[in-house]
């Protein structure tokens, strides 16, 4: 199954890696140019135990791989699971900006019909 995993976080980044894991093709989506760079230079920004290796097994393997494009992130994925970030405004209400600008890039780029799913803490 194509899978699209938008944000490249400690949960996007560990919920991609175990998705392709078990042999699904995985893109993960940030807009974060030097994070992409770096995780295609196999440089994993967090530590979780056996992430590298799984992370490293599957993007040899071509399940796994890490974008700043959305068109190729979202476009044939079949399941789009959304894990940025839901951070707190300075009165305590949820900012769900990044959540509304990932639902409007599904929007745009969305090419079949998928499930949207949301893994974000909120």
């Amino acid at each position: 199954m194509r899978i699209c995993v938008v944000g490249t976080g400690y949960v996007g980044l560990v919920a991609g890696a175990c998705f392709s894991d078990v042999g699904n093709h995985v893109s993960c989506l940030d807009i974060d140019q030097k994070k992409i760079d770096k995780l295609n230079q196999g440089e994993i920004p967090i530590f979780e135990p056996g992430l590298e290796d799984i992370v490293a097994r599957n993007t040899k393997a071509g399940r796994l791989h890490f974008t700043t494009d959305p068109a190729e992130a979202i476009g044939s994925a079949r399941v789009i699971f959304l894990a940025v970030g839901t951070p707190s405004k300075p009165d305590g209400d949820l900012d769900l900006k990044y959540i509304l600008a990932a639902a409007e890039s599904i929007r745009d780029n969305l090419k079949d019909e998928a499930f949207v799913v949301l893994k974000s803490t909120v």
